[in-house]
């Protein structure tokens, strides 16, 4: 598997446009990232978020999910949330013909740009499974695949307090956590997650600021 770490990324720029006012050159940055939302709990999430002032990327499912809460998917944007990809059904890419893997890349994507105004540029391939057929379609269709450096099995557990020291049991610098806004357990852990990471150090930002000054590459995987 082709993949590149944030740092790796970040150094092939050497020109520096700073998004806000993080450098993760300089400051220990993690990124919290959400898949296969929006659901029921999203609106408390994203209220969560913006007490915190953290950002959050978003890899949104298609079916039973984007045309369910079209508002929330406007409100993930319109909060400063980059709103990813995170299929149309949920299927194994690497168990899909070409055509197969276009689809349901594609149809998420049309739905997102129809709501924000944009396309996504980032993917999160379903269960991180992903080969070079997938890598070369996205390369076609423009869009990076982002894995994760931190899981919290948050789909194996309602705990909160078991996700929150999952979370702070593996995340270090450049950190890419992965979780899951559709399952019980899952926000109420995220405030103890955010407390917990800031007395740490760290600052939160979404995935493109990760790789800031570089910049996602089309057919590339980051985790």
């Amino acid at each position: 598997m082709d993949t590149t770490s944030p740092s790796s990324a970040r150094a092939r720029s050497a020109a520096y446009a700073p998004f806000g006012s993080v450098d993760c050159r300089a400051a220990k940055c993690v990124a919290l990232t959400f898949d296969a939302g929006p659901s029921e709990h999203s609106a408390r999430l994203l209220d969560i978020l913006e007490d915190e002032k953290v950002p959050a990327t978003f890899f949104l499912l298609g079916k039973r999910h984007i045309g369910k809460y079209p508002d929330l998917v406007r409100r993930m944007a319109d909060e400063g949330h980059e709103v990813a990809n995170h299929t149309w059904d949920h299927e194994r890419l690497t168990e899909l013909g070409a055509d197969g893997i276009r689809e349901e890349i594609e149809r998420p994507n049309k739905e997102i740009a129809a709501l924000i105004g944009r396309r996504p540029t980032l993917m999160r391939p379903p269960q991180g499974r992903t080969d070079d057929t997938v890598h070369e379609i996205c390369r076609e269709l423009g869009m990076s695949e982002v894995l994760w450096s931190v899981t919290a099995k948050d789909y194996s557990t309602d705990d909160p307090a078991l996700i929150r020291q999952r979370v702070l049991a593996q995340t270090g610098r450049d950190g890419i956590i992965l979780l899951h806004d559709l399952y019980d357990g899952t926000v109420p852990a995220v405030p103890g997650i955010i407390d917990g990471l800031k007395k740490r150090g760290y600052v939160f930002v979404t995935v493109p600021q990760l790789l800031a000054p570089g910049q996602a590459e089309p057919g590339k995987v980051y985790r």
